[in-house]
């Protein structure tokens, strides 16, 4: 029987090449790419992955299916069905990477933790470090059916919060709410990719932009990230992630985590919602 440990929540690429033939090991790639750059996540999957990697399709599949807001979290009942289709067993050990570093990646992995499964980790610098290793890749048109699992979802209620949520944790100031957008949207000095939103930011909001997180497409170390969450997240207390669509909150999800702290929500609406018309507040460089 495998013994198979991850050796924490962020894998080197050396690691996971290392464990590659393990048959605990499941792979996933969450890749997905925003609407404007006309991408497809799936297809540029079937052209290269890493060997034995599963898509996780968080965009059209493993999401909400009647949602009027883009990817928002499933039911337990949604995601059980959906991630046994991908073999998911309760002892499974899950390493999740993304084509883009740790773009879209965090995002599978946050919704694996708020449904109960927690043996699982990030693939530091996502399927680029792969390339920068050596590692050869794999070409699938046909994606192999993996044998049914039997993981069962068994949601954290903690992990995922709504727009009351957002809005009480604003007013009351206890709670920290952290945007991972690019500053420049952020402020409200261009506009947003997706068309109909407003500019701007939440009132009391603090911009951590994710990609600040990152250095030679790795994650930064430890002490970098401590001092780059420290203006942000209030100590002891808990704190919200948000950014575009629910995605990139969850990248400054992971690196709190990676600090110890657990006592993070993702905002699954983020912007797609609170950026809407409406009567929601909104700042922005126009109002100030």
């Amino acid at each position: 029987m495998s013994t198979l440990e991850l050796p924490g929540s962020l894998v080197s690429v050396e690691w996971l090449h290392e464990h590659l033939e393990d048959p605990r090991l499941i792979i996933f790639d969450g890749s997905w790419h925003m609407p404007a750059t006309h991408r497809d996540s799936f297809e540029e999957w079937q052209h290269e992955h890493i060997n034995h990697a599963r898509f996780f399709d968080f965009d059209n599949t493993i999401c909400d299916p009647d949602a009027d807001l883009p990817h928002m979290m499933p039911d337990a009942e949604t995601f059980t069905h959906e991630v046994q289709k991908l073999g998911l067993n309760e002892d499974s050990v899950v390493v999740v990477y993304d084509s883009l570093c740790m773009f879209t990646g965090p995002r599978v992995w946050w919704m694996l933790r708020a449904m109960g499964f927690n043996n699982c980790a990030m693939l530091d610098g996502g399927l680029p470090a792969w390339h920068r290793a050596g590692y050869d890749v794999y070409r699938e048109k046909e994606a192999t059916i993996p044998v049914t699992g039997n993981f069962i979802a068994k949601p954290f209620e903690n992990s995922i919060c709504d727009v009351q949520a957002v809005s009480d944790a604003l007013e009351s100031g206890d709670i920290a709410v952290v945007d991972a957008r690019p500053a420049p949207r952020f402020l409200g000095e261009v506009e947003e990719p997706r068309a109909g939103l407003r500019r701007g930011h939440m009132p009391g909001a603090s911009n951590l932009p994710f990609p600040d997180l990152f250095e030679n497409g790795l994650l930064k170390p430890k002490a970098d990230l401590e001092r780059l969450l420290a203006d942000h997240f209030l100590t002891d207390k808990h704190s919200i992630c948000s950014c575009g669509s629910g995605v990139t909150a969850c990248v400054i999800g992971f690196a709190a985590h990676m600090l110890g702290n657990d006592n993070v929500s993702v905002y699954d609406g983020s912007w797609c919602e609170w950026g809407l018309p409406g009567d929601l507040p909104v700042v922005s460089e126009q109002t100030r």
